[in-house]
């Protein structure tokens, strides 16, 4: 994911990107934060390359922020757009906009956590990732490469799409604990599958698109049924 701070004064940008350092590891986020001086300056850069997410002042010197969003409409309908102001007086400006949310400086922890636990429904499955301490070192694994994993002797055997196996030494409720979103289906005490490579669910196993069966324990055939069913239709959904 690609984040852009656009304010004309560096404190508050150095501060922001702080704060959003602190919920994107909370949300296990794969992102990058850009820092912009002026809403010209970060429109020129999202023209080369695209950003998922702006923070964007409103009051630049000079500069309106509300203008350089309009700009940015022009080419990119769908970034993420948060108004940082002191004020939610261009409120009808944002709206027309589609800014996805103000922020009011100064702004609190709670606040950009309760803005993050909604931007991560708007996110792209693929900007995910869990980060597990393997033999040779902590490793990132994206969410969409685990197929499902089996804790086994104290270890974590994750087995992946593209074959491969990553062995892990911690708990297997340190492990679930990591997999925050709702394509993870805990199938018994010990094994988890991502339903995203599902193909189907028969009332006993979930059947991988690669032909592996993943049992479910009978006392949560039922719920694993509903899981299965909710994700399916709620990827149709987006």
């Amino acid at each position: 994911m690609r984040i852009a701070i656009v304010d004309d004064i560096a404190s508050e940008r150095k501060c922001l990107n702080t704060e959003l350092d602190v919920q994107v590891a909370r949300l296990s986020l794969d992102s990058v934060t850009f820092e912009y001086a002026s809403g010209a300056d970060f429109l020129a850069a999202a023209k080369k390359e695209r950003f998922d997410l702006v923070f964007l002042d409103i009051y630049m010197g000079n500069e309106n922020g509300v203008d350089t969003a309009q700009a940015l409409r022009r080419f990119d309908p769908d970034c993420l757009l948060v108004f940082t102001t002191t004020s939610t007086d261009h409120a009808l400006d944002g709206f027309r906009v589609r800014a996805f949310h103000y922020l009011v400086k100064p702004c609190t922890e709670a606040d950009l956590a309760a803005l993050f636990d909604e931007i991560i429904k708007r996110l792209p499955a693929d900007d995910r990732y869990i980060e597990v301490n393997a033999a040779g070192g902590p490793i990132r694994l994206r969410f969409r490469e685990i197929l499902y994993a089996q804790h086994h002797q104290h270890q974590i055997h994750i087995y992946r799409a593209d074959g491969r196996e990553t062995v892990a030494r911690q708990t297997f409720r340190e492990f679930c604990a990591g997999l925050t979103d709702g394509r993870f289906f805990p199938c018994s005490r010990g094994v988890i599958v991502n339903m995203e490579h599902a193909g189907d669910f028969d009332g006993a196993d979930f059947i991988l698109k690669n032909g592996k069966r993943v049992p479910v324990s009978r006392d949560l055939a039922k719920a694993a049924k509903m899981a299965f069913g909710d994700f399916l239709f709620g990827r149709r959904e987006k």
